[in-house]
């Protein structure tokens, strides 16, 4: 079953209607904040807890739990809620039509998420390419402050709350939590080694909670509803709506948000109008964004649209940035290509990345010529499992990922490559010497 229109959070997704807050308060955003703020704190909490609703940003961690970790005492130092808007995942492309055709969604989630951490000011740091998109949420927040939704006394609620647009410089590595504090706090940015962690010790030193803009978004109408309703869709530890990017080689590209769970071939034919060329001609499809491996044909038949079913077979939901590639993809060459992209945006501080990548990287390149022995595909799957877990943050993790998913599942392209190379390149037999 499709998830119904009445059941969907993101009601302008497609910008059909006007973004600003009187056409946002008609689609029911605003609608007793005040009232859902004064259940407190520890209700909030437990209600996002219940919805089972988990980290949209790629990970996946329960937003309830993270939340909770913040310190429950007000002390000397504020808390601070960061929202993670850098959205650089090739293939994602979900945060930035929020924020440019539903940007109150996000503004009326970042007052419940602070009040329910205990913090007075939030920071939305944006991605630097979103120059429009941040001239939309910005606007979107002078017209909060405006209707006393935000300030002083945030929808008379008395807690006071004031939230900043940031906005990065094109640094892939800024959508890792810690890199993204250390950006926001004027450095390079450069993850943090782990522990100590936000909720301890955060941004400016004080406790911070980093959470992805689909995340926050969706909490506004998890309390409005329940969290039982949000619950109730998809798979248990797998609950919730989310928003698919479906594109690639298929007929429609399109963001849908669907029901957790559904199939992988009923999400695709029923949203994107299906594989360019049919079902039947599709290759291979990397389903969460293009550091989650790739899985072939026979896999996205079955699988379901998941943290957990994706998981099992070695992938993962990730940002759920669906790229679909048909047979005529030269699969070698796509793979080199995300290689290059990561070996580009290691930010360089850890050794395993900062050689390792540009090894990989170099690697691939003579891959897609077929300019290698059989033998060094082992060693390229060898030097990707010394590089993943080596790290401080997980770029090399995701880095390494794709190639692992093209050796997995399409060894025998790359050995007929090399097959092929040797034989174009073959050096002629010698002529036999004429008898004297």
């Amino acid at each position: 079953m499709a998830l119904s229109d009445k059941d969907r959070i993101f009601t302008n997704l497609y910008g059909a209607q006007d973004w600003r807050l009187p056409a946002a308060q008609k689609r029911g955003n605003w609608d007793g904040t005040k009232a859902i703020l004064e259940k407190g704190r520890d209700w909030i909490i437990e209600e996002v807890k219940q919805s089972g609703l988990r980290g949209r940003g790629g990970a996946g961690f329960p937003t309830g739990m993270k939340w909770s970790f913040m310190p429950k005492q007000a002390s000397e130092r504020p808390h601070y809620l960061v929202v993670n808007a850098d959205e650089s995942e090739p293939g994602t492309c979900k945060d930035r039509d929020i924020i440019r055709h539903d940007p109150h969604t996000l503004i009326e989630g970042c007052l419940i998420a602070g009040f329910a951490m205990g913090a007075h000011a939030g920071y939305i740091y944006i991605r630097g390419e979103y120059c429009n998109e941040s001239r939309v949420l910005e606007a979107a927040i002078e017209e909060a402050y405006a209707a006393g939704l935000l300030g002083k006394d945030a929808c008379g609620s008395g807690w006071h709350f004031d939230l900043y647009v940031h906005r990065g410089a094109g640094a892939y590595i800024c959508g890792e939590e810690t890199a993204l504090i250390e950006s926001l706090e004027g450095k390079k940015g450069m993850p943090r080694l782990k522990p100590p962690f936000p909720a301890a010790v955060g941004l400016y030193g004080a406790p911070t909670t980093v959470n992805n803009v689909e995340t926050i978004a969706v909490v506004p109408t998890i309390l409005r509803r329940g969290g039982a309703w949000f619950a109730g869709f998809g798979r248990p530890k797998n609950s919730g709506t989310k928003i698919f990017c479906i594109q690639g080689h298929v007929n429609k590209p399109c963001n849908v948000e669907e029901e957790m769970s559904i199939p992988m071939r009923e999400l695709i034919e029923r949203h994107a109008g299906g594989v360019r060329g049919g079902w039947d001609n599709l290759l291979c499809v990397i389903p969460g964004g293009s550091s989650t491996p790739l899985l072939p044909k026979h896999i996205c038949d079955d699988v379901l649209m998941d943290f957990d079913a994706l998981r099992e077979h070695k992938s993962g939901l990730g940002t759920a940035g669906v790229i679909v590639m048909d047979k005529s993809t030269d699969i070698v060459r796509a793979i080199a290509r995300l290689s290059k992209f990561y070996k580009h945006e290691s930010c360089g501080q850890c050794t395993p990345c900062r050689e390792g990548m540009g090894w990989v990287s170099r690697m691939m390149e003579r891959m897609v010529e077929g300019r290698a022995e059989v033998e060094e595909i082992d060693l390229l799957e060898e030097v990707t499992r010394r590089i993943e877990g080596h790290t401080i943050c997980a770029l090399a993790d995701g880095g390494v990922w794709p190639v692992q998913g093209l050796i997995r599942h399409f060894r025998p392209v790359m050995e007929e490559r090399i097959a092929e190379y040797k034989r174009r390149h073959a050096k002629p037999a010698a002529m036999p010497l004429a008898a004297e």
